[in-house]
């Protein structure tokens, strides 16, 4: 097929690649050129702007971080809706606001463009290897259809419904993430204080009920002293910013989530918004006045 994708970051530039090095025609773009040079370099053209890189594809792929950027990028001047021709389809890879991507699913439709929304999950580690969760909302012909691409970009699927679902499902699953990382550092930082090594603390909630997706991954680059998983504060915030708007939409009340949400407040104002999202437990190292670290953890998780 001929693709375009745009938003090369942590998670789009990975992706990218999986759909380039399946051998479909690709156009990039991003306000970072030098984020397009790997793709570049393997073969993809670059383009000045989405229109430029839309222009004539059969699907454009968008992974943004914000709905801001989101927006832009679809509605803008030289945005995917001038670029986009009638049949062609949008497929948002974003963690994106669900009313936001219905209303411009809807707008795009009147130029006889088609919306998927299909945010993925499980990290950057697993996107460079194709193997994320990629949730899907849309038609579900459509959907069926442009299957084959979201096979090389992940390795389960899952329709949940029209336009706007995948979104809300994402948030969701994100919400967790959150309330895991805080409560794996409250873990393990119980674990030293009473005196148990954190590396063997670690391999045994790892085998245990409380095991989590998020002690697996997140918890190995807190023990390294890393905290990378190129994720920041400021994305965090912006996904329990949906998650507490959903709350007040569905009558739904989040203690858990609010709390999290206030904690990485506190935290970005002292450490800043840049900051890694695992850093939050930075919080806890600095009121027990020492570190969680514990050797043989990598600085990065690898798939």
């Amino acid at each position: 097929m001929k693709l375009a994708y745009i938003g090369l970051g942590a998670l789009g530039a990975p992706i990218a690649m999986n759909l380039l090095r399946a051998g479909h025609e690709l156009a990039v773009t991003d306000l970072d050129r030098s984020a397009a040079d790997e793709l570049v370099a393997a073969g993809a053209r670059w383009a000045d702007d989405p229109a430029d890189a839309a222009a004539g594809v059969d699907a454009a792929f968008t992974c943004l971080p914000s709905t801001r950027a989101i927006e832009a990028v679809v509605t803008g001047e030289r945005g995917l809706i001038a670029g986009l021709g009638e049949g062609a389809v949008w497929i948002d890879n974003s963690t994106n606001d669900h009313d936001l991507i219905v209303d411009l699913a809807a707008r795009l439709a009147e130029r006889g463009v088609r919306t998927i929304e299909a945010p993925v999950t499980g990290g950057v580690h697993l996107a460079k290897t194709g193997g994320v969760t990629v949730i899907l909302g849309g038609d579900a012909a459509l959907v069926e259809e442009h299957m084959p691409l979201f096979r090389l970009i992940g390795n389960r699927q899952f329709h949940v419904g029209d336009v706007g679902q995948a979104s809300k499902i994402k948030a969701i699953t994100n919400m967790l993430a959150f309330i895991h990382l805080v409560a794996d550092g409250e873990a393990m930082m119980l674990a030293k204080q009473a005196g148990i090594d954190l590396g063997t603390a670690w391999q045994v909630i790892q085998a245990s009920s409380g095991n989590s997706f998020v002690h697996e991954t997140e918890g190995q680059v807190i023990l390294s002293g890393s905290y990378m998983i190129d994720f920041t504060f400021d994305l965090a915030l912006k996904d329990l910013g949906f998650n507490l708007a959903m709350g007040e939409e569905y009558g739904v009340p989040l203690e858990l989530a609010t709390a999290v949400r206030d904690q990485y407040l506190r935290a970005k104002e002292r450490y800043g918004g840049d900051a890694q999202s695992p850093e939050i437990v930075r919080l806890l190292e600095d009121a027990c006045g020492t570190d969680l670290r514990a050797p043989g953890f990598p600085e990065r998780i690898e798939a």
